[in-house]
């Protein structure tokens, strides 16, 4: 299974940008999908997670601004930024909860990671 982002990059502040995640390989259910992003010299934090069956949650920091997606039968993901702040700047990861039947339980998998840079 890998999880593949895409969609960072270099915006001003006030601008938009549309991250996307899509899972792949063997892949019988997801669960939870989320967004995380951590900043030089700061721990990760959840931005926005979703579920299979379409209930979102928001960082305080993010709500209002961001909108969290999702394709069940693609198997994506994807997080709309608006409103884009110099705070926002960090590596946002996907993650995604993965029914492995081998396990007979959920795992976590990450993406690689993708750079969102907000700067005049």
């Amino acid at each position: 299974v890998q999880l593949v982002e895409s969609g960072g990059g270099l915006v001003q502040p006030g601008g938009s940008l549309r991250l996307s995640c899509a899972a792949s390989g063997s892949i019988v259910s997801i669960n939870l999908m989320g967004w995380y992003r951590q900043a030089p010299g700061k721990e990760r934090e959840l931005v926005a997670a979703t579920t299979s069956s379409g209930r979102s949650s928001y960082a305080d920091s993010v709500k209002g601004r961001f909108t969290i997606s999702r394709d069940n039968p693609a198997n994506t993901v994807y997080l709309q930024m608006n409103g884009l702040k110099p705070e926002d700047t960090a590596v946002y990861y996907c993650n995604a909860e993965i029914w492995r039947p081998y396990l007979d339980n959920y795992q976590i998998y990450w993406g690689q990671g993708t750079q969102v840079t907000v700067s005049s």
